[in-house]
């Protein structure tokens, strides 16, 4: 199941760790108030780690490239909450259905090659009233920026860039198609997280599994 992308898995542990400064609060809002089992989908180096609370009994974190993985598993070992570590995908999710009290996707949505498997099988591992918490970078609001974003996944020079990464998708509009209710939802910009165009803006939310 493993999805090795050795040049952007390296890129992406040094440049997310310099951006923790502006984005580290940023993931702790995420996850603030977590409780019970939780599944974090695209783990990546694991910097989500630190930010759950105590109240989180178990935290399954797939993560699919092996870098990245193995990155995780020692930030695993440092966190205050129990956490394991594994191989999988986000459209075949490696847990029983109904299981997990909350799901987190943090900047991995723009990824998966097709979001409404990802957040069918989200909807799936949650038990019925389950909390999805969703930080991802979307297209923007602008219609020149949108321009440049969907150019840039077009001609394939942004998901190779970025390890499959898509910026001109419409990642609100998935999660309620999915059959999620939005809770809270707030657009963030470079200003707020540090992260520059055309991985700008973010949206940091909750929503609820029916």
């Amino acid at each position: 199941m493993s999805h090795r992308h050795p040049f952007f898995a390296r890129f992406y542990a040094r440049t997310s760790t310099r951006l923790e400064k502006s984005i580290g609060p940023h993931r702790a809002t995420l996850l603030e108030g977590l409780a019970g089992r939780v599944i974090e989908i695209g783990a990546g180096n694991g910097l989500n780690f630190a930010h759950y609370p105590a109240a989180v009994t178990e935290v399954i974190a797939v993560e699919p490239e092996p870098h990245l993985r193995s990155l995780a598993e020692a930030a695993a070992d440092r966190a205050s909450v129990p956490i394991k570590v594994v191989d999988g995908l986000a459209d075949g999710l490696p847990v029983e259905g109904g299981s997990c009290d909350a799901a987190v996707t943090s900047l991995v949505l723009c990824t998966v090659p097709d979001q409404d498997r990802a957040l069918a099988e989200v909807l799936r591992v949650l038990r019925p009233g389950g909390r999805l918490r969703f930080f991802e970078h979307v297209r923007a609001t602008a219609p020149g920026r949108r321009r440049v974003q969907k150019t840039l996944d077009g001609l394939g020079v942004w998901p190779w860039f970025g390890g499959g990464c898509h910026c001109s998708r419409d990642t609100r509009a998935a999660i309620e198609r999915a059959g999620f209710t939005i809770d809270t939802f707030t657009e963030l910009t470079m200003a707020d997280t540090g992260m520059p165009f055309p991985a700008a803006p973010q949206i940091l939310g909750t929503a609820t599994r029916p």
